[in-house]
């Protein structure tokens, strides 16, 4: 009974709170009460937007924090979390009689009501904690909705000034003081409440404005911070042009009223009062440049596209409504920081962000053999999205990636995609002792395969890199030297169709997206490809063969502390494990005495690898892997062709800046990560 006859109460003073308005209508005090008796009762209480953290792991396996992303910066904390000064200035301030009334103050909406019959306006609503946190949970159910213009009508529809909008807070907020204690009622307002830009929730606020928690507010901090919450844009103080009405309003208004109500003592009041506003803006961390000083802002932002592309979470990619940064998630990535750290160091150590040589850009990512996990991920520049602000030591643009997981293009792998016809010609049951003809000579194109396409026409003479007549060789020679002839000659006895098809059962791919070609001058490399899939590749055949797709999320977790499903590493077999430890067997060759062997780490963990130099030398390589981790390095030209070997970048010849960069990171990887002999080869694999 007491319910319905508050009911009638409220339909009867928001009547009259709005006659001045609905009079012309027609609308009567009946009206208002059937309106009123008429609408739901129950609201539930939404979850509310929140920060999405993404996380590293650090050498103990613990999670780090390396970026935070949201829509609204907020926190929820719970009541002991909040200084008593917050929560006695905003019931002083806002509703004195919070905890005796049933969710509407009587008292104070017959003065609202008298108050606009002499306006002739509806001036005044009388709105209490509970009703302002009504319609806090009715604005953020309304920028929830995913559909831009059902999203847009129902936030006009909880911020509209009308007597149905007043009569359904009050209705809602009579039903959920039903439902709530006071103190949690008080709590969830403070946590959804605005205080101003993109600042939401009391724990959000006193980081942001005074570097502090909101446990940890004093008096006067907390009652700046109330003061802010009716015009939470013109009171906010990160403006200084604003400090000085939000101290009056503190003072005249929030420090007053917790006077009169006795919150607070004289002696109190004065020295809040006296006390000056001094901000200390602390801004939160947010968006993938906040992980920069761990040099894992591109390695952020490819986490961010693998949610987007991906669909991880719903609606990730919509500019206007995004999931990923509204939804609270806990996302753990596979970066391991000591890796990261010791790779950022070998990069930082040899390639310049900018130099006025050449427009120079190098990336250096390692992918974890038997799982795909992307362990690390660096490339000289700054991460910065922001186009306005870019320059030659920044960019949007992650080297490491392919074009739809970060702008790249890719860059031509030269002669590390030799391996591609080095497992082919195993796979065809050669051996790496077979002799071939390892000079520079023209080629006709027809006298190569090609399943595919069809054979070419023409001819096409492509040059050693030394120069040199190389006269017969053995693959294992001709792979640890590079011979570019030996490797045509190879291609000769084999298909360019099934070559091709090779690399993609390694997990090759155009960084642009289009399909990988088969032409004949593509035994050298001349596919744009990204280094995370190069080393991927380079991780299958240390595998024994199996490829494992590269990832970069273990686990997501919600706010609720639910599990959310991650795409997983997808692994199948490119070749043989005969054929992938004559692989690594030809390969170590290169380390050892050949092409790489100013990449050798020489501490007594095997490893191989292949070097990679393009036309002119506008890219370098050296792609090389142990038997725990396969790393890809990259250094070359983002723009130009200047020639890394007839160039100096930091008084070193730049076409070996790749090996300076892979000896010095994996050196300090296999301390983390010692790797262990390979399989022995057969003297020769057996046909697949």
């Amino acid at each position: 009974m007491a319910f319905v006859g508050l009911s009638v109460t409220a339909g009867v003073l928001v009547s009259a709170m709005v006659a001045p308005v609905v009079a012309v209508a027609g609308v009567a005090t009946e009206t208002g009460i059937h309106l009123f008796e008429t609408m739901p009762e129950a609201l539930t209480v939404d979850a509310l937007a929140q920060t999405t953290d993404i996380y590293a792991k650090n050498h103990d396996g613990e999670p780090v924090l390396l970026a935070s992303v949201y829509e609204q910066n907020r926190k929820n904390v719970g009541w002991d979390d909040i200084s008593p000064f917050v929560k006695d200035a905003l019931t002083a301030t806002e509703d004195p009689r919070f905890y005796t009334h049933g969710g509407v103050d009587i008292p104070s909406a017959l003065r609202a009501a008298i108050g606009n019959a002499s306006s002739g306006k509806v001036d005044s609503g009388a709105s209490t904690i509970t009703m302002q946190y009504v319609k806090n949970i009715l604005m953020q159910r309304a920028e929830a909705i995913r559909d831009k213009d059902e999203r847009t009508a129902a936030y006009k529809e909880a911020t509209k000034t009308s007597m149905d909008r007043k009569l359904r807070e009050m209705r809602l907020a009579i039903g959920l003081e039903k439902a709530l204690p006071k103190d949690q009622i008080l709590l969830g307002y403070l946590n959804i409440a605005h205080f101003g830009g993109t600042v939401y929730g009391i724990e959000a606020a006193a980081e942001y404005y005074f570097g502090v928690t909101a446990a940890e507010l004093t008096l006067a901090q907390a009652a700046a911070l109330v003061a802010t919450v009716n015009a939470p844009n013109d009171f906010r103080i990160d403006d200084p042009d604003n400090i000085g009405d939000n101290k009056f309003r503190r003072d005249n208004d929030v420090l007053a009223a917790m006077l009169e109500e006795k919150r607070i003592t004289r002696a109190q009041h004065d020295e809040a009062v006296a006390t000056p506003i001094e901000p200390n803006i602390t801004p939160p961390s947010t968006g993938c440049r906040t992980a920069n000083p761990l040099g894992a802002g591109f390695f952020c932002d490819y986490v961010q596209r693998v949610i987007e592309n991906e669909n991880v979470l719903p609606d990730a990619a919509d500019p206007s409504y995004s999931s990923f940064k509204r939804g609270g998630y806990d996302i753990y990535t596979t970066l391991d920081l000591d890796l990261q750290a010791s790779a950022v160091a070998a990069v930082d150590a040899y390639v310049p962000k900018a130099t006025e040589v050449l427009d120079i850009g190098s990336s250096l990512v390692t992918v974890e053999p038997g799982t795909g996990r992307i362990l690390a991920m660096a490339q000289n520049k700054d991460f910065n999205a922001d186009q306005d602000e870019t320059s030659a030591e920044n960019t949007a643009v992650n080297y490491s990636t392919d074009s739809d997981y970060g702008g790249s293009n890719g860059f031509q792998a030269g002669s590390t995609y030799k391996v591609f016809t080095l497992a082919e010609w195993l796979k065809n049951g050669h051996s790496l002792n077979d002799v071939v003809n390892g000079d520079s000579r023209a080629l006709t194109l027809s006298s190569f395969k090609d399943s595919c396409q069809g054979s070419g026409s023409g001819t096409y003479s492509p040059k050693n890199d030394s120069g040199q007549k190389q006269g017969n060789i053995s693959v294992r020679a001709a792979t640890a030297g590079s011979v570019n002839g030996a490797y045509f000659s190879m291609a000769q006895k084999l298909d360019q169709c099934e070559i091709r098809k090779t690399a993609e059962a390694f997990g090759v791919k155009r960084a642009d997206g289009k399909p990988l070609t088969s032409y004949v001058s593509d035994v050298l490399g001349t596919n744009e490809v990204s280094p995370v899939r190069m080393a991927a590749a380079f991780a299958g055949i240390a595998n024994e063969g199996v490829y494992c797709a590269p990832i970069a999320i273990d686990r997501i977790v919600g706010p609720d502390g639910t599990e959310v499903p991650v795409p997983g590493s997808s692994c199948s077999e490119a070749v043989s494990p005969e054929v992938a430890a004559a692989m690594t067997s030809a390969l170590q060759s290169v380390v050892r005495n050949g092409t790489g062997s100013a990449s050798n780490p020489d501490d007594g963990v095997p490893v191989f690898g292949k070097t990679g130099t393009t036309d002119s030398e506008k890219d370098t390589w050296f792609v090389g892997s142990t038997t725990r981790l396969a790393t890809a390095v990259w250094v070359g030209n983002v723009t130009g062709d200047v020639s890394l070997r007839r160039s100096k970048v930091g008084g070193v010849q730049a076409d070996q800046l790749r090996h300076r960069v892979w000896k010095q990171y994996m050196t300090a990887a296999n301390t983390v990560y010692r790797g262990e002999g390979f399989p022995e080869a057969s003297p020769r694999p057996v046909r697949d």
